[in-house]
């Protein structure tokens, strides 16, 4: 269920798009104007807002953008002025929704905005059949889940697939990945703060525990968190009450807590980089995703899956995968797993001409290490020994090690796709060296590859 914040009077043609919206199964909230919805968006939060031209859009989006409030706003009018449009969208509003309103782009943005909530995991695979099996049995229970697997197997849908078929299914779920904010932030977004608790805190805010109140929390990558957070958490799960930033007395919480790692829990707990008592905490019943490697059955429906959301998404026919196509990714080993599929699906599906998905169109990622051993495909001959060495250590002769640093990780990062995670996973680094690497590069004046996106509809250019 998509959470829809309408800023904006409800009387006339914006009223008629939150009607659609509800329709649609949307949960709907409303502000007359853009501060007390940003207000909202401190305290509730939402997956989508549709605000009225009338107000002031920009205003909205930069004070989000201050406030680290991560949701997208879409701008609404008629006949509007086309100068405050290309403002809002330059601004950083994710799209124009004209009035009034038309009810299949309005179901399109809801899909968007709640990505993969409605969507169960695609599967052909005993194996993939087998823990979902075990994932329904222990849905209806409020016992903590430890979900793991290698990035990209699908930890986050598995737990939007478990919290669906909850008791807490009505309530909301909110996500937060542990690895992408530094530690200061980190403890503000799980736990909240009040106005003035630190430089910047401009207005007390709702975190993700308060957020998630009556629902399901899952906590994202949670392996990266720091040690003295760690006690934070635990204690939030025993007392089931958090303290925020700022606050002078605890606040009662009722979610339950899902954690997701591709990390060795176990092996992070003997290194004394993980708390014991945490992890016995969030590991009452395990999940663990195999790779797509390990599950060869789930690689076709996926494919055919992806082929027909992209298809649809980006405005093109459908096409069938033909068998050449098919075999190469059946041949691949998927170091990147669905991940890797779905961005490879999605290149396919802008690449593909004709009636077929035929496999000029699948451009799979160049193999490196061990994978490249396990692919069944074709390889040159090695080069010389001699080759070997001019092209290797000895063409690395006379650059400073922070420059072949850089470059190794820049390379890395754009083999991945910008995917953060399995980066740092390649490099043998973690997540929380590899954010301040990047940072450090983009002060050097480095373009730092960002993580492929998909292409939504309705996205305009802007």
């Amino acid at each position: 269920m998509a959470r829809v914040l309408i800023i904006g009077a409800v009387e006339a043609e914006l009223g008629q798009a939150a009607r659609i919206a509800q329709a649609r199964g949307a949960a709907l909230a409303q502000a007359d104007g853009v501060s007390s919805g940003l207000a909202r968006l401190r305290g509730e939060g939402a997956d989508l807002v549709l605000c009225d031209l009338a107000h002031d859009v920009v205003w909205l989006v930069e004070a989000m953008a201050r406030e680290r409030i991560a949701c997208p706003v879409i701008a609404c009018g008629r006949d509007p002025d086309a100068e405050a449009v290309v403002r809002a969208i330059r601004a950083g509003a994710k799209d124009f929704l004209p009035l009034p309103p038309d009810a299949d782009l309005i179901a399109a943005m809801l899909e968007a905005a709640a990505g993969e909530r409605r969507e169960a995991p695609v599967h052909r695979d005993p194996a993939m059949a087998a823990v979902l099996k075990r994932a329904g049995q222990l849905a209806r229970s409020d016992a903590g889940i430890l979900i793991t697997g290698e990035s990209g197997t699908g930890k986050e849908v598995l737990a939007r697939h478990v919290h669906a078929l909850s008791r807490r299914a009505k309530g909301p779920f909110v996500a937060l990945n542990c690895a992408a904010l530094p530690e200061s932030l980190l403890e503000s977004e799980l736990f909240g703060h009040e106005k003035g608790a630190f430089s910047g805190a401009v207005a007390a805010r709702k975190g993700k525990f308060e957020q998630a109140d009556g629902g399901t929390l899952l906590l994202d990558e949670v392996g990266e968190m720091d040690p003295r957070l760690q006690a934070k958490l635990l204690r939030a799960l025993q007392e089931r009450e958090i303290d925020k930033l700022g606050g002078t007395r605890p606040v009662r919480v009722d979610v339950r807590i899902l954690a997701a790692t591709n990390r060795d829990l176990m092996a992070e707990v003997r290194a004394n980089r993980f708390r014991e008592d945490l992890f016995y905490r969030l590991n009452v019943v395990s999940l663990r995703l195999p790779a797509l490697r390990e599950r060869p059955a789930d690689i076709e429906a996926l494919a055919a899956h992806f082929a027909a959301r992209f298809a649809e998404a980006n405005g093109l026919p459908r096409r069938a995968l033909s068998g050449e196509a098919l075999g190469l990714l059946l041949a691949h080993p998927w170091p990147g797993n669905v991940r890797e599929l779905e961005n490879t699906i999605h290149r396919a599906v802008l690449l593909a001409q004709g009636p077929a998905i035929r496999a000029e169109a699948i451009e799979l990622t160049p193999l490196t290490g061990g994978h490249a051993h396990a692919a069944a495909v074709a390889v040159p001959a090695p080069a010389s020994p001699a080759t070997a060495e001019v092209r290797g250590v000895s063409g690395l002769v006379g650059r400073k090690v922070e420059e072949v640093e850089r470059d190794l990780i820049l390379e890395t990062l754009t083999h991945c796709l910008g995917n953060r995670t399995r980066a740092a996973e390649i490099l043998g680094i973690s997540i929380r060296t590899l954010r301040n690497k990047l940072h450090e590069y983009r002060a050097q004046g480095a373009e730092v590859p960002g993580q492929t996106a998909v292409l939504q509809p309705y996205a305009m250019a802007g």
